[in-house]
């Protein structure tokens, strides 16, 4: 049996990430390439912070995937010394261009200026104040998605951007809209809920994000989509792509992506509860919403106290 890899997205940075990691040749090589590729040390701002500079989303996603990454190369060299096959990647948002680093479709280089674009692009795509994100938490999400279509009109829309766990999800789009929503799962949703209002820079995933989108299909003609070489799972359809297949598909969906919904609950529910799975990158989120979607799922947080160490426990438990 081999192993499914989740990559994480924003919000899941701090500071001091990746500085665990220069003892391991594989990952120190990752930051060298990031800051080559980007310009400016990426490396310093993980490692040192300010936090203002880091959460500032064109630097917060190469961040993510350049931490993600100099976990992964020496992730792989674990793996392959025990023979342990990657079954498949996925990553949630900003995560999906770590996951297709992993499987060979995006260089680091071509992914951390990528994503180092597409954050500018979100960040620009409106004026400040005009979106809102909120999480909705404890309602189901065919709730969710019914609070969106009623307190949407053509000029003024909120949708569901992330299904993060059955009882999760987060919502985008113009700030009225996004009320309007929250009220209305208030008025009409007979159990406890709650909204908390996102502290982001940008209405991600929704269709205030048309600006962004285009500019990021602009960029990707400046760089090269390869086949991939392992299986991955799209956010936005939930379709595992097998091996082999084309740049030209794996571009468009990451050009749906920018606007589209992050269907990570979906995509994870689908999979079988035999399935041994390995966090890749900051922090221990996805592997928290693995717990709500599944409880019988084993999952590991590479980025956690024990680390490596720690992942050949998990492994001889899981007696791959």
């Amino acid at each position: 049996m081999g192993v499914t890899l989740l990559f994480p997205g924003q919000g899941a940075q701090y500071v001091g990430m990746g500085k665990n990691l220069m003892d391991f040749s594989e990952s120190k090589t990752v930051f060298a390439k990031a800051d080559n590729a980007l310009g400016f040390k990426i490396s310093e701002l993980c490692f040192n912070g300010p936090v203002e500079d880091l959460k500032l989303t064109e630097n917060t996603q190469p961040a993510i995937v350049t931490h993600s990454i100099a976990l992964f190369e020496k992730l792989k060299t674990i793996l392959s010394e025990r023979n342990i096959p990657i079954t498949r990647v996925l990553g949630h948002s900003v995560g999906e261009y770590s996951a297709l680093v992993a499987a060979g479709s995006l260089t680091l280089e071509d992914a951390v200026l990528a994503v180092k674009n597409r954050g500018k692009a979100m960040q620009d795509a409106t004026p400040s104040g005009v979106g809102k994100m909120f999480a909705i938490m404890r309602v189901p999400s065919e709730i969710v998605a019914k609070a969106c279509e009623v307190s949407s009109t053509d000029d003024n829309k909120v949708m569901a951007a992330n299904f993060n766990e059955p009882t999760q999800t987060v919502i985008s789009g113009h700030d009225e809209a996004c009320h309007r929503a929250v009220n209305w799962i208030t008025e009409n949703f007979e159990g406890r809920s709650r909204a908390i209002e996102l502290k982001v820079s940008a209405p991600f995933h929704s269709s205030l994000m048309k600006p962004a989108e285009q500019k990021l299909n602009t960029f990707f003609d400046s760089i090269s989509i390869k086949e991939n070489e392992i299986p991955y799972v799209a956010n936005i359809n939930t379709e595992e792509y097998p091996k082999g297949t084309s740049g030209n598909i794996i571009r468009e969906n990451l050009v749906k992506q920018v606007c589209g919904s992050v269907l990570w609950s979906q995509s994870i529910a689908q999979l079988n509860e035999n399935e041994i799975f390995i966090e890749v990158g900051p922090g221990k989120v996805l592997s928290g919403l693995n717990k709500k979607i599944n409880k019988e799922f084993k999952t590991y947080a590479l980025d956690s106290e024990k680390g490596f160490e720690g992942l050949m426990e998990f492994l001889n438990e899981c007696t791959i």
